[in-house]
């Protein structure tokens, strides 16, 4: 009985841990080149792709409508006229699935203040004390044949996000 009870929780403790979820999921704020924070965001997956949506945008309202995009994009996951949608609550990041842990790409990333869509990569850097702090995502946005940029996001939370102006 004594071996019964330790593989049942040997195996609740593995199945933990191979459902737990990747450490790019969760609140990130993005941070420009300029070292402006510009949004908040929720990234998560959702049946094995990852997605990303702006919880709040610096300067903009909840409700500003992302008129600087096209009508409609490639793959674009939610129907309707993508112009004529919020930047806030919209996933502009969509179509990434996982490589390994901690690592995403083959999707895209739209900026919603002048419509440009790129290829999306995504990897998260642990804190580790010497080139990062903190916690940081890795967003890179690339026009093809690895030619791009990257910003680093930092860890946020949903209050912290809900301040955003």
């Amino acid at each position: 009985m004594k071996k019964i009870i330790v593989a049942a929780l040997l195996l609740s403790v593995f199945a933990g841990f191979a459902f737990a979820a990747d450490p790019v999921e969760g609140y990130w704020v993005s941070i420009n080149e300029e070292g402006k924070l510009t949004a908040g965001w929720q990234i998560y997956e959702k049946d094995g792709v990852l997605y990303g949506k702006i919880l709040a945008a610096a300067g903009k309202t909840r409700d500003t409508i992302a008129t600087a995009v096209k009508e409609s994009y490639k793959d674009f996951p939610i129907e309707g006229a993508v112009n004529k949608m919020t930047v806030v609550g919209t996933p502009w990041i969509w179509g990434l699935t996982q490589k390994s842990a901690g690592q995403w790409a083959g999707g895209n990333i739209i900026d919603p203040a002048d419509g440009k869509v790129y290829k999306c990569k995504i990897t998260f850097r642990a804190a580790d004390g010497k080139k990062f702090k903190e916690d940081t995502l890795e967003m890179r946005g690339e026009i093809g044949m690895g030619i791009g940029r990257s910003q680093f996001w930092k860890r946020s939370t949903p209050e912290a996000i809900d301040q955003i102006q």
